[in-house]
C-alpha cells in the first residue's frame, strides 16, 4: 500500500460523506460509542498522527500532539479537516523510503502507514454511514489491500465461505458482529 491508495480512500471518504453533511451527525456512528461528527475528527486525528509519526520517524513512542478540531465546527468542516489530514498522510508517505521504520504499537514501516490510514478511513467513513442511514460498503480492492498488509491471515477467505474481501475486513473488524480480540499486524 502507498501514498496514492490514502490518496484514493481520502476521495472516496469526501465523495461518500460529502452530499450527507446536512445530516444530524449527533447520532451514533454505526455500533461505534461516538457520534458521526466524534468518529469523522478521530480519522483526522489518526491521520494526522500517522503522518506525524512518519514525517518525525518516531522510534519510541508517539509524538506528543494531538488535533484540536473546535466544538462548533460544522460536518462539512470536519470533513475537511479529515481530508487535509489525509493530504498530510499522503505527503509523509511520498518523502519516506521502504527502509524507514516509525513507531505504531513497534516498528512499523510506510507501508503499514498507508494501509492504517486506509483503514481507518474505510472502516470509520462505514461507521458514520451507518450511523446516518446511508447503505454504503467500501471498496472491495482497497479492503483487500488493507487485508494484505494488516491482517494477512485473513486475506483468503476458506474455501466454504465465499466473502468478499470488505465483508471479511467488516467482519474481523467486528462491524458484522462481535470477533473478539483482534490487532492490526504492523510489523512487515
Amino acid at each position: 500500500m502507498g501514498d496514492r491508495d490514502v490518496g484514493r480512500a481520502s476521495v472516496v471518504m469526501g465523495e461518500v460523506l460529502g452530499p450527507l453533511v446536512e445530516r444530524d451527525w449527533s447520532v451514533r456512528a454505526g455500533t461505534l460509542d461516538w457520534s458521526c461528527r466524534e468518529t469523522l475528527v478521530h480519522i483526522g486525528h489518526d491521520l494526522l498522527g500517522y503522518a506525524a509519526q512518519l514525517a518525525g520517524r518516531a522510534q519510541d513512542a508517539y509524538l506528543p500532539l494531538d488535533l484540536v478540531v473546535h466544538d462548533d465546527v460544522t460536518p462539512a468542516q470536519a470533513l475537511a479537516v479529515a481530508v487535509a489530514c489525509g493530504g498530510l498522510l499522503v505527503a509523509a508517505l511520498r518523502d519516506a523510503g521502504p527502509e524507514i521504520r516509525a513507531w505504531h504499537f513497534g516498528p512499523c514501516d510506510a507501508s503499514g502507514f498507508a494501509a492504517l490510514g486506509v483503514a481507518e478511513i474505510l472502516l470509520h467513513t462505514y461507521d458514520i454511514t451507518q450511523g446516518l442511514g446511508v447503505g454504503w460498503r467500501p471498496p472491495v480492492d482497497l479492503s483487500a489491500a488493507v487485508l494484505a498488509r494488516l491482517l494477512p491471515d485473513t486475506s483468503t477467505s476458506h474455501p466454504t465461505e465465499h466473502r468478499d474481501a470488505t465483508e471479511t475486513l467488516l467482519r474481523h473488524t467486528g462491524r458484522l458482529g462481535d470477533v473478539g480480540e483482534w490487532r492490526w499486524q504492523i510489523t512487515p
